[in-house]
């Protein structure tokens, strides 16, 4: 990513763009965060020379606002979800991702930049996507799912942004490029390894396990590493922690502890290339 541009946050007082935040800040990305209230901000990386702070509700800017905000952004990443609570998962907005993520494309095409601007959804693996590619989930898991999204607001609404991207946008838009990100159970937990699929690999009734902070890691990479973005975009890929204690370092071997994340990815013996481990 070129160093006069920066990266659009939404979201970023949530547990994972609180994260994503502070990983951009590190990587000296530059960051523009739209919050409804920077209370909710950790002061460290909130009152970074690079972070601009605006605070506003996404869908109560104008059209021309959004458009503004958008100047000299070289991507967005949206953790923008709904509060769990009563009210957050059943009262208004209901479709706080669809409108969101649609009224950003809607102003990236107004824009017409010169390059495609990036896009990354952090979604669920309660999203589905057609064909084969989430062949895993069977009739009564998709029956389950749809009742689901019936009774539930968040689990239509993330539904509904992940197919208005892949059907409305597609992966040949003139200016608008996007990933879908669908970790399984969020937890809380340290940067560690992570591998990347394009498809489902658990089951709703047995589900994997995903660390806030390798999302926020995966985010900030598909934003920053051109590898990483021509490998993923246009699709939706699901990121699980790596199962498995790291076993002791053998003599004249670095120490598993003082392993970088990206090293804990990289090149691993028996990770079929089609599981599309990110290697760093």
């Amino acid at each position: 990513m070129p160093m006069d541009q920066r990266v659009l946050l939404l979201g970023g007082t949530g547990r994972t763009g609180r994260r994503v935040l502070a990983q951009l800040v590190s990587r000296g990305v530059g960051v523009r965060a739209i919050v409804r209230s920077s209370r909710g901000l950790p002061p460290v990386p909130a009152g970074s020379p690079g972070v601009e702070v605006v605070e506003a509700g996404l869908l109560s800017l104008s059209d021309e606002e959004l458009r503004h905000h958008l100047r000299g952004c070289a991507a967005v990443v949206s953790c923008l979800g709904h509060v769990l609570s009563v009210k957050g998962v059943l009262g208004p907005p209901r479709d706080l991702v669809t409108r969101a993520t649609t009224r950003l494309c809607q102003a990236i095409e107004a824009a017409q930049p010169a390059r495609p601007i990036k896009l990354v959804l952090m979604s669920s693996v309660s999203v589905h996507q057609p064909g084969k590619l989430d062949a895993r989930r069977g009739a009564f898991e998709r029956a389950f799912l749809c009742l689901l999204r019936g009774l539930l607001p968040p689990a239509r609404d993330n539904q509904m942004a992940a197919d208005f991207l892949r059907q409305a946008i597609g992966t040949g838009h003139p200016f608008v490029q996007w990933v879908v990100v669908r970790p399984d159970t969020l937890l809380q937990g340290e940067t560690s390894g992570y591998s990347l699929h394009a498809g489902l690999v658990s089951s709703l009734f047995a589900p994997g396990r995903t660390t806030m902070a390798n999302v926020a890691h995966f985010m900030c990479e598909l934003v920053t590493d051109p590898w990483a973005w021509e490998e993923w975009k246009g699709r939706m890929p699901v990121i699980v922690d790596a199962t498995g204690a790291m076993k002791p370092a053998r003599p004249g071997e670095p120490d598993p502890a003082s392993r970088t994340p990206v090293e804990e990815r990289s090149g691993v013996a028996g990770v079929p290339p089609e599981s599309g481990r990110y290697r760093g």
